[in-house]
């Protein structure tokens, strides 16, 4: 039965496993679960146009809270009619809080139990980011699901030091909670605890206590090794309500979505396919193919025989390798195109192998398709 106060909805679990099907309601549409959100750090999903993401299936994107804060300015976007109107996108947008950004600039950066005092990346001026604060900039962005403000830690780092500053991230999510505004959009609760199952069982604990609409696994992909990564997500997983939705941040590899989901995850994001599409590795059915390789040089097949996505059906690898070897714009946006394609039909296979459950040998025939260039 649906928990009437919760927007996710359970439709069906897997028998021999954990993973499962459901449905997240937000402002701007209901997003089927499991889902992989392209990253739009900036408010654009780099070098594709909503156009092209709304073709190849993207329920949901990711803007981040820190970077806006910085450029444009939350204030500005406002003035837009919020982050849909500004970036034209009129489907579900989760933001960041930008924890995870202060984290990675913790040069630049000092956390109190104010908040984050930080310097900008771009032209050094001194900023502040409370709990509070980023919760307001992410209302004034008008985001579907707002991230709380959390404190990434980093690994390897001390019992002391985890305890520390997860205590410190479960204060500032209650601030969040009581800062939130009666706006519609949702607020998520970040799951930390290090690499120890014990802390993160109680950080979980702590708060669901507090209450939010979802819950986000934090603190993973930070250094830590993949099997430590799987885990410390299997460890947090049975500790996060089954009735609201489970998010595990900034993860990863197509492998890795395939084991989040198999453990019971429904929301990802990653930088990857992005980002690896510009550096010319992509990602197809039977494993990595690096572009530029001269193995490719007159290869008239395309990137992926079994992708129907718009690269795939229109160019070579050949005519890929030539544009990326050329530095030409284009290879940015037909490789971006094909990798996030690729990651959102891996997401919509899952889903329906759940439905059919069938995962486990859905797992099995991934794994078994794959191969090394």
């Amino acid at each position: 039965m649906k928990n009437p106060n919760s927007p996710y909805t359970l439709h069906c679990k897997s028998s021999d496993c954990s993973a499962r099907r459901g449905e997240v309601k937000t402002l701007h549409g209901t997003v089927q679960t499991p889902i992989f959100m392209p990253v739009g750090t900036q408010a654009t999903v780099k070098a594709v146009t909503p156009e092209n993401l709304k073709e190849m299936g993207a329920q949901i994107i990711l803007g981040n809270t820190y970077h806006l804060y910085i450029r444009p300015g939350h204030k500005l976007i406002k003035e837009f009619g919020g982050l849909h109107n500004f970036m034209n996108w009129d489907r579900p947008i989760l933001t960041d809080s930008g924890g995870f950004q202060i984290f990675s600039l913790k040069e630049l950066a000092k956390i109190t139990e104010e908040g984050a005092a930080f310097r900008s990346h771009l032209d050094g001026s001194k900023l502040f980011l409370s709990p509070e604060d980023a919760v307001h900039v992410q209302e004034a962005l008008g985001s579907d699901i707002m991230m709380c403000l959390d404190t990434c830690i980093p690994y390897p780092a001390s019992r002391e030091e985890v305890i520390q500053s997860t205590d410190l991230t479960t204060r500032w999510a209650r601030r969040c909670r009581e800062a939130q505004s009666d706006t519609g959009q949702l607020l998520f609760g970040i799951v930390q605890g290090g690499m120890d199952a014990e802390l993160r069982k109680r950080h979980a604990e702590s708060l669901i206590d507090i209450g939010f609409d979802g819950y986000a696994i934090g603190g993973l992909s930070v250094g830590e090794e993949k099997q430590m990564m799987q885990d410390m997500t299997e460890a947090t997983i049975p500790h996060l309500p089954e009735d609201y939705s489970r998010y595990l941040m900034g993860v990863g590899t197509p492998e890795d979505l395939v084991e989040g989901v198999y453990r019971g995850v429904d929301m990802f994001d990653c930088v990857m396919p992005t980002r690896n599409a510009r550096n010319g590795t992509m990602f197809t059915s039977t494993g990595k193919v690096v572009i530029k390789n001269a193995r490719y040089r007159e290869d008239k097949a395309p990137l992926d025989a079994n992708c129907d996505c718009y690269t795939c059906r229109n160019y070579s690898r050949a005519y890929l390798r030539h544009l990326f070897v050329s530095r030409e714009i284009l290879s940015y946006h037909l490789n971006t195109i094909h990798n996030l394609h690729y990651y959102l039909s891996l997401m919509q296979k899952m889903r329906t192998a759940i439905e059919n459950d069938s995962f486990t040998a859905f797992r099995n025939d991934f794994y078994g398709k794959l191969e090394t260039e």
